[in-house]
């Protein structure tokens, strides 16, 4: 089960009514947050939701209205009494960035943690979460993300008792464990069959319509997307600032075929992003004009 909540929608600056873009999940007791700008602890006090338990941070990019709420985030959860460390994931400059922000909160108690992109393509594993990071187009480097929960196959006890594997090992190779026993070793393609599909959200803000977005997007349970500007006017300076339409996401929705689009990261400007949505779903049926707080929860498909 997958807990999704996307945080606030705002692009460049918080407004008295929407929160610069962040979204946060929960897994099996585990807690990732992307992008912290201005404002992001007070969405999550708003949605409930405690910073405390976060265990990952990723961020796509170091413009402000995706990392200035840092140190006040840091700041809460060391005032929550944390000692865990906490892992930081963006691209390459990531500790000098934070080292820098971090000159208004320099004594926390428990240790950061950084992971540095520096390929145009990475894949980690982090808790129960498969994050696969992938560089975008925008005016400064910048990765979309995409989040999987993997499921295993199926665990066969036909298999396992063809094999003469003791019952009491068949919980630990159905989690995944190889396990050595006099002599023998016996891993989990002995009796699991094929993997299943899992969950998967994809997540891009700040980047200019690339194929490799829908490529990661592809057959996902959900795809947050920006959407900076609605208005057709609007088209050229997309273009000239590295940042998406509504319709330029809704084409690359076509082509990924995710259940569901959501819309977020809207220039200021925009105050009603509804009005524009008729024709955005002309091109992807699935497409919403999402607003600070959405959640949702994804569950595995029954077979």
């Amino acid at each position: 089960m997958l807990d999704v909540c996307l945080l606030g929608t705002g692009g460049m600056m918080p407004l008295p009514y929407r929160w610069l873009t962040a979204l946060m999940t929960r897994c099996e007791g585990s807690n990732l947050l992307i992008d912290c700008g201005e404002g992001t602890q007070i969405a999550l006090k708003e949605k409930g939701w405690s910073p405390k338990p976060i265990d990952f941070i990723c961020f796509t990019h170091y413009h402000a209205d995706h990392i200035s709420g840092l140190p006040g985030l840091l700041l809460t959860m060391g005032n929550a009494e944390r000692t865990e460390p906490l892992t930081l994931i963006g691209p390459k400059g990531l500790e000098k960035v934070v080292g820098a922000l971090r000159m208004i909160a320099p004594e926390l108690p428990f240790e950061l943690r950084f992971i540095e992109l520096d390929e145009h393509r990475q894949q980690l594993k982090l808790g129960p979460y498969v994050l696969d990071a992938y560089r975008v187009n925008h005016n400064v480097i910048c990765y979309g993300y995409a989040i999987s929960i993997p499921r295993a196959g199926r665990f066969s006890v036909e298999r396992a008792r063809q094999q003469e594997i003791p019952q009491k090992f068949w919980s630990r190779l159905q989690k995944g464990d190889t396990i050595e026993i006099n002599g023998r070793v016996l891993t989990p393609d002995m009796v699991l069959g094929a993997a299943r599909k899992g969950i998967k959200i994809a997540y891009c803000t700040d980047t200019r319509p690339v194929p490799v977005i829908a490529e990661y997007a592809k057959d996902a349970n959900l795809m947050i997307c920006e959407g900076m500007y609605g208005e057709k006017d609007k088209a050229a300076k997309a273009r000239e600032y590295k940042h998406m339409t509504f319709y330029e996401a809704a084409n690359l929705a076509k082509t990924a075929r995710p259940k569901e689009l959501w819309l977020t990261h809207y220039s200021p400007s925009l105050t009603k992003p509804e009005e524009f949505m008729e024709e955005v779903r002309a091109i992807f049926p699935a497409a919403k004009a999402a607003r600070d707080g959405w959640s949702t929860e994804l569950g595995f498909e029954e077979e």
